[in-house]
């Protein structure tokens, strides 16, 4: 998911693979739910994509651009941790489930449109509405071969037999089967791939903005804390009621601020509490901070030991 989000967000899986470890490290340590995982999501994901379409649109070029980007996650960061501070953790969650069934089901059609022109072996433009637009060029366009390998990840995901799922995700074996795939059937076929990245740890970077940049970030780093906010909370309120636990969610707001901060200050992508992860930590029997702790050092090993490998992962599986 963090190649994925990386990827999806600035093309490059670097931000997301960092955003993962230390986020998930940091809110750990600071957060107020022993058992939840946090790491990029899918909704924090969506926002800040478009935060980046719209500062690239605005700014002079590209570097500025990215550099306001990370910006307003460490922005997002600090409005956070006033939520906590200012105890407002509990209103959070008295949002109401058509609320939240809207707003999650708009975030995944986003993810499905976006995701549309590497599915079918092609470049991404122009966010939600230049694919939408573009959307007969795509489909004159397509690559059989990508394609293909698209759908057939697609079938993993879905087929896959439950006595598998037991010992395997069915995510992971979609992935490593995709990529097998290509690099032996589909070798000559010119396959689109993640691109390469450093895999060295990402070193701490100050910007500096006038007044009027940071005005123009004010906005997008609320809405994006608004958003983790709510996004940590309820996936709490989740871990809560299969633990029987009661969680401290001013706590949780602070830690998720303090790791957004230290995200964005190492060129990582925004997070949240993630749903996915923290059900299964806790079907694993994680009851402390302690797993989500060891979830981020084990990332971090891996990203450093095996970055080159992910570059041989083809966008269309991914």
């Amino acid at each position: 998911m963090a190649l994925a989000f990386g990827v999806a967000a600035t093309g490059d899986p670097a931000p997301g693979l960092w955003g993962a470890v230390i986020i998930g490290l940091v809110a750990s340590l600071f957060g107020g739910t022993p058992t939840l995982i946090s790491e990029p999501t899918g909704p924090m994901t969506v926002v800040f994509t478009s935060v980046i379409l719209s500062l690239t649109a605005t700014a002079p070029d590209k570097e500025t651009a990215m550099a306001m980007a990370f910006t307003v996650v460490i922005l997002a960061g600090i409005f956070q941790i006033l939520f906590g501070v200012f105890r407002l953790g509990r209103y959070v969650t008295q949002m109401p489930y058509t609320v939240i069934s809207g707003f999650m089901s708009g975030i995944g059609a986003i993810l499905v449109i976006l995701q549309l022109p590497a599915f079918l072996g092609q470049e991404a433009s122009g966010g939600v509405i230049g694919t939408l637009t573009s959307l007969p060029t795509l489909m004159a366009g397509i690559q059989p071969m990508e394609l293909a390998l698209a759908l057939i990840t697609v079938a993993i995901l879905w087929l896959t037999p439950s006595g598998i799922k037991k010992f395997c995700p069915p995510q992971l074996l979609a992935l490593v089967l995709g990529t097998l795939l290509s690099i032996t059937l589909f070798q000559d076929a010119g396959l689109k791939t993640i691109p390469a990245f450093n895999a060295e740890l990402p070193t701490l970077q100050m910007p500096s903005y006038s007044g009027g940049q940071i005005r123009l970030m004010f906005v997008d780093a609320a809405v994006l804390g608004m958003l983790g906010c709510i996004d940590a909370l309820l996936t709490s309120v989740v871990a809560d009621s299969l633990t029987r636990t009661e969680h401290d969610s001013n706590k949780e707001l602070v830690g998720q601020g303090v790791a957004n901060i230290a995200s964005g200050l190492f060129g990582g992508l925004p997070g949240a509490g993630a749903t996915m992860g923290t059900v299964v930590n806790i079907q694993a029997g994680g009851r402390s901070a302690l797993s989500g702790l060891i979830r981020a050092l084990i990332l971090m090993v891996v990203v450093l030991a095996f970055a080159p490998l992910a570059s041989t992962i083809p966008l269309a599986v991914l």
